[in-house]
C-alpha cells in the first residue's frame, strides 16, 4: 500500500506539472484526413487536457488524437455538448474512438448513448465513476448532481445494454483506487474490463500497463477497419 500511495503522489505531481499545458480550447489533428482514425481524449475534474499528453503521445503511434479542456462546474450534459462541438469539426468519414479519464469517461459514454453518431468505433474509460461518488455534493457545482450514487444519469448509463449493437466499451480499473470505493463495481456491465493491480485513481492515467492497454485497443480497432476497407 505504501508503494501504491507513493505512485499516486507522483502521479498528482506529474499532473500538476502538465496542467499548464492545453488549458483552454480544443486540440485537433493536423492535418485532418479522410477516413482517419481519431482518438478523442477527455480529462477528469480539476485537470486540463495537458495531463493527457503522455497518453496521447503513446496513442499517436496508431492514430491521430484530439482533446479539449473544460472547467470544474458544468454537468455531464453540458460537457457532452462541448464534446459534441469538438466532434462536429472532425470529418464525416472519420472513425472516432472516445477515451476518458474519471469524469471524462462518463462524458464519453454519455455521448455514445445519447447521440446517434455513426462515426463512433468504441469508448474507453479509465477509472470512470459509473457507480457514483460518495460525497459528490461537496463539489457544490452542477456536476455533483450527476456524480451522486443515486444519479438518474449514471443509472441510465449502467442500464444501457452493450449487447444490442451499441458502441463497444472497455472499462480500465485501478484496483487500489482510493477515489472510487469498490472500484470494480464501476465497470460497465456487458463491456470489457481490464484491471490494473497496485495502481490508484490518478496513477492509472500514466501507468505503462493502462496506457499500453489503451494503445492495444485502438490498434486492434484500426486494424479491423483496415481489413474491411476496400
Amino acid at each position: 500500500m505504501i508503494r501504491v500511495t507513493g505512485r499516486e503522489l507522483l502521479a498528482l505531481g506529474r499532473q500538476a506539472w502538465l496542467l499548464r499545458r492545453d488549458m483552454t480550447g480544443l486540440s485537433l489533428p493536423d492535418p485532418l484526413e479522410a477516413q482517419q482514425d481519431v482518438v478523442v481524449c477527455m480529462h477528469g475534474l480539476f485537470a486540463t487536457a495537458g495531463v493527457l499528453r503522455p497518453l496521447r503521445n503513446a496513442v499517436e503511434a496508431h492514430a491521430a488524437t484530439a482533446a479539449l479542456s473544460y472547467p470544474v462546474g458544468p454537468g455531464v450534459e453540458a460537457l457532452t455538448e462541448r464534446l459534441e462541438d469538438l466532434l462536429t469539426q472532425l470529418p464525416s468519414d472519420a472513425r472516432i474512438h472516445l477515451v476518458g479519464h474519471s469524469v471524462g469517461g462518463v462524458v464519453m459514454r454519455h455521448y455514445a448513448t445519447t447521440r446517434d453518431d455513426p462515426r463512433l468505433v468504441q469508448t474507453v474509460s479509465l477509472a470512470a465513476p459509473f457507480a457514483g461518488l460518495r460525497g459528490a455534493g461537496i463539489f457544490g457545482v452542477a456536476i455533483a448532481r450527476d456524480l451522486a450514487p443515486t444519479s438518474p444519469l449514471l443509472h441510465r448509463l449502467r442500464m444501457t445494454s452493450l449487447h444490442d449493437g451499441g458502441v463497444p466499451h472497455l472499462s480500465i480499473i485501478a484496483r487500489n483506487d482510493q477515489v472510487l470505493s469498490q472500484s470494480v463495481s464501476h465497470a460497465l456491465a456487458g463491456g470489457d474490463v481490464h484491471t490494473i493491480a497496485n495502481c490508484g485513481h490518478n496513477a492509472l492515467l500514466f501507468d505503462e500497463r493502462s496506457v499500453s492497454r489503451v494503445c492495444q485497443q485502438v490498434a486492434q480497432r484500426c486494424q479491423e477497419a483496415a481489413v474491411r476497407r476496400p
